[in-house]
């Protein structure tokens, strides 16, 4: 599943970067030094490359929403460095936001559109009364054994409804077993000898990557009462490219690894739910077929009949069928995002549109 998982990805990133390079003209933006290289834009004077332009101006109006811009792209390293102002001050730090290939832009992109989220047949998509504005990084409070409480972001809440957006993500992360059974109801909503497991890396920290959105939320997790970082998982595996799958009754491990669970940001995340009397979807590209069945690993292990109800998943293609006519343009030229049954905007082999 993981050497899948990495040729699904990687052939939805060459063409989010051939649809960028041309959406990209006129528009401000860099490129970063890898191979291939992937778009990443910057705020001009009222628009952003990165986002349909009704939706950035909601964003700007609303200063909980523009707060989503302040977590720094974790591997600037990559990019040009940011151009310094007039009077030689520094420029302004890139964004994991203004990358093409992040999930969370897409989120916004969708949701922060005026009259998305007051259209019926969206809140029908996703099962939910949207009478409540949408919440970006929503933070959970997941109980712990100890008493104390995990506050890792929620990418979106909406209502009753968490989110969990993905796009060219490698997979929702897998952790130490140790770390995953710390949350109180973990037993109570899971049958965890159900649960997919895998070798977990535990002789060094991941590889750099140019894709940030892998990683974003690997260190979010911070338990009340902690020093910052405290509550989170270490030694995630960030992908399972590489990586086997093993029987629950493993209890050894090669040297370096050791036996975690996979889908950890889904585990995670029914938790946050289940605590908060929320329903959960997971928001994926139809092109990540990978991506659905790693989430229905894990609702298999649900074992209360009430709580697998309150587990969704739709694809951003579907949900695209129900939003506004301009919007569907925008996604389909820079994102290949369209309803099913029909064709996105084609590409030549150049990767120029035609």
């Amino acid at each position: 599943m993981g050497e899948k998982a990495g040729l699904f990805a990687s052939a939805l990133r060459r063409e989010l970067g051939a649809r960028n390079r041309l959406w990209a003209r006129g528009r401000a933006h860099v490129e970063s030094y890898g191979k291939p290289p992937v778009i990443v834009y910057s705020a001009e004077e009222s628009r952003h490359g990165n986002f349909f332009n009704a939706a950035y101006e909601a964003i700007c109006a609303r200063p909980e929403w523009m707060r989503r811009f302040d977590k720094i792209h974790a591997q600037g390293k990559s990019l040009p460095k940011p151009e310094t102002g007039p009077n030689g001050e520094p420029g302004r730090r890139w964004r994991e936001i203004d990358s093409s290939m992040s999930s969370d832009a897409l989120l916004m992109n969708v949701f922060c559109t005026p009259g998305v989220v007051e259209a019926g047949a969206v809140e029908r998509a996703l099962g939910v009364d949207g009478e409540n504005a949408a919440v970006f990084g929503w933070k959970a409070r997941v109980a712990l054994k100890s008493g104390r409480f995990d506050r890792t972001e929620v990418d979106m809440r909406w209502g009753s409804l968490l989110v969990e957006a993905k796009l060219t993500e490698g997979d929702f992360q897998t952790c130490k077993a140790e770390v995953v059974e710390r949350y109180r109801d973990f037993d109570s909503v899971f049958d965890r000898e159900l649960l997919p497991r895998m070798e977990v890396r535990t002789a060094r920290r991941k590889e750099e990557t140019e894709f940030p959105e892998d990683y974003s939320q690997e260190f979010e997790g911070v338990v009340e009462g902690s020093p910052s970082g405290a509550g989170a998982c270490p030694f995630l595996a960030g992908s399972m490219y590489g990586l086997k799958p093993v029987p629950f009754e493993r209890v050894g491990s090669d040297a370096g690894t050791e036996v975690g669970y996979a889908g950890y940001q889904l585990i995670r995340n029914v938790l946050a739910a289940y605590a908060e009397d929320c329903s959960f979807c997971v928001l994926h590209d139809a092109r990540r077929p990978d991506l659905r069945e790693a989430w229905f690993a894990v609702m298999a292990a649900v074992k209360s009949a009430e709580m697998r109800v309150r587990l969704k998943v739709l694809t951003w293609q579907e949900l695209a069928e129900v939003l506004p006519c301009e919007l569907q343009e925008f996604l389909d030229l820079k994102y290949g995002i369209v309803e099913p049954r029909t064709v996105a905007s084609s590409m030549g082999d150049s990767g120029e549109f035609f």
